[in-house]
């Protein structure tokens, strides 16, 4: 799914630069290189930037919230996410809990 790039703060391209330079181009989870092919999945990595605590909205970002991932790093962060949003719909955002009894 794209990026609604709407919803991040107006500084988002200097902020992705300031994180990718700290990670030093690399994935900070399995050090693949950003626009190489991964050694693993021997496709072309595009680095990504990841909300650790998944609140993209939020724009008070701090460097510490953020990590430069490759795509199958971010995907396996995502998992338990993407899973959710599979069963419970695209709205899903981890605070909904139903009523067990």
């Amino acid at each position: 799914m794209p990026v609604n790039y709407s919803e991040y703060p107006p500084n988002w391209p200097e902020i992705r630069e300031r994180i990718l330079k700290r990670a030093n181009n690399k994935c900070e989870e399995c050090g693949a290189k950003n626009h190489h092919l991964h050694p693993i999945t021997d496709k072309f990595v595009v680095l990504t930037i990841a909300h650790l605590d998944h609140d993209h909205k939020n724009w008070d970002v701090s460097d510490d919230r953020l990590k430069a991932l490759c795509q199958r790093c971010h995907l396996r962060y995502d998992r338990w996410r993407h899973i959710a949003k599979r069963k419970y719909g695209h709205k899903f955002d981890g605070k909904q809990q139903g009523k067990l009894f």
